[in-house]
């Protein structure tokens, strides 16, 4: 299903930003914190931050494929955010 929203995420959780699998993302960091954000396959929430990439405040990628973002994750179809507060993250993807 496509998405074109601003997700809050939920201090110190994993969030999915994203609502089906998709294989290209665009997503912003609309707050004023540090972001981790993770590509995975399957809609299981990451446990640890090993595979994930932080993004400052107004921090992105601009319609970026999955395979790029997560060149080892086999099948990449989900997103997964995760802040220490709760923050805003613009996310589009078809």
């Amino acid at each position: 299903m496509a998405q074109n929203a601003t997700i809050t995420l939920t201090a110190g959780t994993w969030t999915q930003l994203t609502d089906a699998d998709i294989s290209s993302i665009t997503f912003q960091n609309r707050s004023g914190y540090d972001v981790f954000v993770t590509v995975q396959n399957g809609t299981t929430a990451p446990t640890s931050f090993d595979d994930a990439l932080r993004y400052g405040p107004k921090q992105g990628e601009a319609a970026r494929s999955l395979a790029e973002l997560a060149p080892g994750v086999t099948s990449p179809n989900r997103v997964f955010a995760w802040s220490k507060v709760a923050a805003d993250v613009f996310v589009s993807h078809a």
